[in-house]
């Protein structure tokens, strides 16, 4: 692949996502400060009509599935690039190999949260139940507004309003308009749009609070509970949670696997549950650094694209560095959060661990394929379009349905939101030290999520999580994020 291509590589999210999905790229996208904005477009140069030509143009160059392309659309049926990408993709989304995968995003936008992790919203991920009409806060991101005001795991909303106004409760929210109301009520991407939130925290103590969203830069590994070992019956097991496949992650994994390298530790939680993906880089780093007994010529990942695009084909293979384990047993915890670079991460493991790596929770989202960018400057327009698929070492790349499938072990777990995420008390962690301990479990069982990345299900419980019709780069690659 060449130097310009490498570095437009992305495996999207969920969930996004690059996106879920989760998007990411061979080499990560940006680094640095954020690029100063794209010059103001001109009509000529950036009107819809033009806009729209040259996405069917890059779609019909690169686009993975090109059978599925109408032989021609007329663009004046649609009032946005958006939709008229959705339309272009609308066979492959019914075959379920696309589920708005393919969009268009800026290019700025990307860039900042790619390289550093820069957000703008509340610094809270939502988790919702429709049934119920009832929302909670599965996760609190530091340096934010929401835990800085002690708002965290647990807490549930119950109601959204603005300021100096009555707050709507969360239920009402839902019986006016489903989970999107919810969204709208809560806005959160420009900064300052202040709301006051009703809120009820684990304790059953409830008060309201003001919230005003600003720009965060999000930690990839939580600095409370990212990297810990856990003591479980005489054994030391290592935990890691990453919540995103984003370039500012890479060192603190490689500082959190020198720790169990040097404690000695081989057994392993992984605990990817509301992660819909990112860079394809941070991706194979953390192979490599789960790989010290795997040799240079052992592959990690294949990346292939369409026929025509055969030269852009690659193999990732496993690169040991200095801080790398040796597993004995891995169990990943996983969601319908759990997206693209992270399937990418436990797919990866399976030729080489087999029974001595399992999934632990539900089935994941099912993303098996990643896109690259194609930029239009001018208009600050980047187009993510679907253009390969992943396989590991035994050529298993066919998990449009989840992971659950063709794991070699699975254990349900619910996502249990009466404790902190890495609390061995935890029901997904519970579980997974059960599996690492070598006890039986409850196999996983059914299909995965259908619903757009940006729409994710977590199917082990009655909780989606929460996002906006068009989402962000950062809730595409942080599902539930606001």
């Amino acid at each position: 692949m060449t130097n310009r291509w490498a570095a437009a590589v992305c495996l999207m999210s969920l969930l996004a996502g690059c996106g879920g999905d989760g998007g990411g790229s061979g080499n990560p996208i940006a680094s640095g400060p954020s690029p100063a904005p794209s010059p103001a477009p001109t009509t000529s140069t950036c009107s819809l009509q033009s806009r729209q030509t040259w996405a069917a143009a890059e779609l019909r160059e690169w686009y993975l599935f090109p059978d599925t392309l109408p032989p021609s659309l007329d663009g004046s049926r649609y009032a946005s690039v958006d939709a008229y990408v959705d339309a272009l993709t609308a066979t492959a989304r019914a075959q379920n190999k696309d589920r708005y995968f393919t969009y268009i995003t800026s290019i700025a936008e990307e860039n900042a949260y790619y390289a550093s992790g820069s957000s703008a919203g509340y610094g809270f991920r939502l988790g919702i139940d429709a049934g119920a009409a009832r929302m909670f806060v599965i996760e609190a991101f530091e340096g934010a507004p929401a835990l800085e005001a002690g708002i965290d795991r647990g807490t549930e909303i119950l109601a959204i309003g603005r300021p100096g106004t009555a707050p709507r409760t969360v239920s009402a929210l839902f019986a006016s308009g489903g989970a999107q109301a919810v969204s709208d009520a809560l806005g959160g991407e420009q900064a300052g749009d202040a709301r006051l939130l009703r809120v009820r925290a684990p304790n059953g103590v409830e008060r309201e609070v003001t919230l005003s969203p600003r720009d965060f830069e999000l930690n990839p590994v939580s600095p409370r509970y990212g990297v810990t070992v856990i003591e479980d019956e005489g054994r030391r097991v290592g935990y890691i949670n990453l919540r995103t496949f984003i370039s500012t992650a890479d060192q603190p994994l490689r500082d959190g696997f020198a720790r169990m390298r040097a404690a000695g530790i081989t057994d392993f939680i992984i605990d990817f549950r509301y992660n819909g993906g990112g860079l394809v880089s941070t991706a194979n780093l953390i192979g490599d650094l789960l790989g010290a007994n795997r040799q240079r010529s052992e592959v990690f990942n294949y990346t292939t694209y369409r026929r025509e695009k055969s030269s852009e084909n690659r193999v990732d293979y496993f690169t040991p560095q200095p801080q790398s384990v040796a597993p004995t047993r891995i169990a990943f915890i996983g969601t319908g959060g759990t997206a693209s670079a992270s399937e990418l991460v436990i797919n990866g493991m399976i030729p080489y661990l087999r029974a001595n790596v399992a999934l632990i929770g539900t089935n994941t989202y099912g993303k098996p394929v990643g896109q690259i960018a194609r930029d239009r400057a001018a208009c600050d327009d980047r187009l993510r379009v679907v253009a390969f698929a992943g396989q590991n070492a035994d050529r298993q790349g066919d998990y449009y349905n989840g992971l659950a499938p063709v794991m070699p072990a699975t254990c349900r777990a619910d996502d249990d939101l009466s404790y902190p995420l890495g609390d061995p008390r935890e029901a997904s962690v519970r579980q997974a030290l059960a599996f690492i301990a070598g006890r039986s479990c409850t196999p996983i069982g059914g299909a995965s999520a259908t619903a757009s990345a940006a729409r994710t299900r977590d199917v082990a419980v009655p909780r989606d999580l929460l996002a906006p019709a068009r989402p962000s780069t950062f809730q595409r690659e942080t599902p539930g994020a606001f």
